[in-house]
C-alpha cells in the first residue's frame, strides 16, 4: 500500500507536470503551494476527465474491432488504459473516504 510520502510525490509529479515547472524547488524554497498552481480540486478533476476520457476510448475502440476497423492489440491497450485509470480513480476515492473517517474520528 502507498504511503503519504508516495502521494505527495505523485501530486508533486502531476503539478510538476500541469505546469510545466519544478513544484518541488519551489516548495523546497518555502512557498507552500507555487503561485498560479492549480488546486487540489482542479487536478482531481482533470484526472477524472481524463478516466472518463479513456473509458470512452476503449468503448470506440471495442466498437471499431466488432466492424473489423481495428486490431485486437488496440482494443487490449484501450481496455488496459481504462482499467489502469478506473483503478486509479478507485484507488484515490478509496484513500478519500478514509481520510475523512479518520478527521471524524479526531476528538475535538
Amino acid at each position: 500500500m502507498a504511503n503519504i510520502n508516495d502521494a505527495a510525490s505523485a501530486y508533486l509529479n502531476t503539478l510538476k507536470q500541469v505546469q510545466g515547472g519544478s513544484a518541488a524547488s519551489d516548495i523546497a524554497k518555502g512557498s507552500a503551494v507555487p503561485a498560479g498552481a492549480p488546486s487540489f480540486g482542479d487536478i482531481l478533476k482533470q484526472s477524472a476527465e481524463a478516466a472518463i476520457g479513456a473509458q470512452h476510448r476503449s468503448e470506440q475502440t471495442s466498437a471499431a474491432s466488432l466492424l473489423g476497423k481495428a486490431d485486437m492489440t488496440e482494443v487490449l491497450q484501450a481496455v488496459n488504459d481504462a482499467e489502469v485509470a478506473l483503478n486509479t480513480v478507485l484507488a484515490v476515492r478509496d484513500r478519500v473516504v478514509q481520510a475523512y473517517q479518520e478527521i471524524m474520528r479526531t476528538p475535538i
